[in-house]
């Protein structure tokens, strides 16, 4: 009886162990038109899962599995599919994405609101996303292409740039960021001579750049995807000597961009989410040591995602996420002892104690209104074949 008693107290064990484990999500888009971007946020948002995990001190002791999906970023269908697939079959209770706008808006309402998931995007940045009814379970840590927008025509104005040519990724990122650029743009005195679609994934733009060039501008601005339609259409003006200087919104600013076109687009600038902040060099740091690139896009912004969902569940005492979605807010803004990356052991045991954080993690995060981040800009330019920070906004 004795053997009996001291196998059925082991089996126990083994089950609690197996159920101390919190599985979360990370959705981006790993295939498609910004494929060479996801690797990055995805090791940034499992850098803070595995940060967490190694304190021994996340929910008593629990430890963090990250699950990947792909978003795709181009299809709404398969996004929602491994949306799904992660909440019923993985059992995530946290979702960092989706990565691109239109998959982040049919992931959220089709998967995240009807089973009450959190999702906290680090990329998805179109305006519309900041009045959908989502329940209280969306936030994000990129800043929306609202204040993109204004940022990019500060920069044109100060480089007395008053006329340009727009052309834009045919879905709801690209004709967000056009609109509110164009927008932001005449307010401030200038003139958008064309703004105009294109589809990506084809192989010729000719027709395109042709209309774009017919219409004039100093400069194109290219509201696109790096790894598909935006750098065509580049190509395509390149060859035909319809605009030689480009300016490049987030989704443009990548490694992929310079690889492509090396010096031919020297001179062309833009921007994207970036903070010179004390934690953005911490998490720099970091990324070097475990192998990725620490200033690629979003992926501080992806460290902070993860690491808000996670510190959001130790304030709530609860990997559920009716009731952890209340403290993200919380745990994002003052008052609070302020937490930077490495510092995530120390936010953990001021909330078990009950205390209060400021996380100011990667991005300098601070969330406003509906789970919108304020976000700050990196201002960068091409010189010599390479992408150079030229500045903050």
């Amino acid at each position: 009886m004795k053997s009996l008693l001291s196998a059925s107290a082991l089996l126990a064990l083994v089950a609690g162990s197996a159920q101390a484990e919190v599985k979360l999500g990370v959705l981006l888009g790993f295939t498609g038109p910004l494929e060479s971007v996801a690797p990055p946020i995805a090791a940034g948002a499992e850098l803070a899962a595995a940060e967490i995990s190694e304190t021994g001190s996340f929910l008593g002791g629990e430890t963090v599995a990250p699950v990947r999906g792909d978003s795709t970023c181009i299809d709404a269908s398969a996004a929602t599919a491994a949306g799904e697939r992660m909440v019923t079959a993985e059992g995530v209770t946290g979702i960092v994405g989706a990565m691109c706008s239109g998959a982040t808006g049919a992931v959220l309402a089709n998967v995240a609101i009807p089973n009450g998931i959190v999702m906290i995007s680090p990329s998805a940045t179109s305006p519309g996303l900041s009045t959908v009814e989502d329940n209280g379970l969306f936030f994000r840590t990129a800043p929306s292409d609202a204040r993109q927008s204004v940022v990019m025509a500060e920069i044109l104005g100060e480089k007395d740039i008053d006329e340009v040519a727009v052309t834009y990724t045919n879905n709801d990122y690209g004709k967000g960021l056009a609109d509110s650029f164009q927008a932001a743009f005449e307010e401030a005195g200038g003139t958008v001579t064309i703004s105009a679609p294109h589809d990506d994934g084809k192989g010729d733009y000719s027709a395109e750049v042709g209309a774009l060039a017919s219409a004039g501008g100093q400069v194109l601005v290219v509201a696109g995807y790096v790894d598909q339609g935006g750098s065509g259409i580049i190509q395509s003006a390149l060859d035909t000597g319809a605009f030689d200087t480009f300016v490049l919104p987030d989704g443009m600013v990548a490694s992929a961009l310079t690889e492509k076109f090396g010096s031919d687009i020297d001179g062309s600038f833009g921007q994207l989410a970036g903070s010179d902040s004390e934690g953005g060099a911490a998490f720099e740091a970091l990324a070097e040591a475990a192998g990725f690139d620490g200033t690629a896009v979003y992926a501080k912004e992806g460290y902070d995602a993860a690491a808000l969902i996670l510190l959001a569940m130790q304030a709530a005492g609860s990997s559920e996420a009716s009731a952890y979605k209340d403290k993200i807010t919380e745990v994002a803004n003052a008052p609070g002892e302020k937490i930077f990356p490495g510092d995530l052991a120390k936010g953990l045991e001021i909330l078990a104690s009950g205390g209060d954080i400021d996380y100011v993690g990667a991005s300098d995060v601070e969330l406003i209104g509906p789970g919108e981040a304020a976000g700050r800009f990196r201002e960068v330019s091409i010189e010599n074949g390479e992408i150079t920070t030229t500045g903050y906004r």
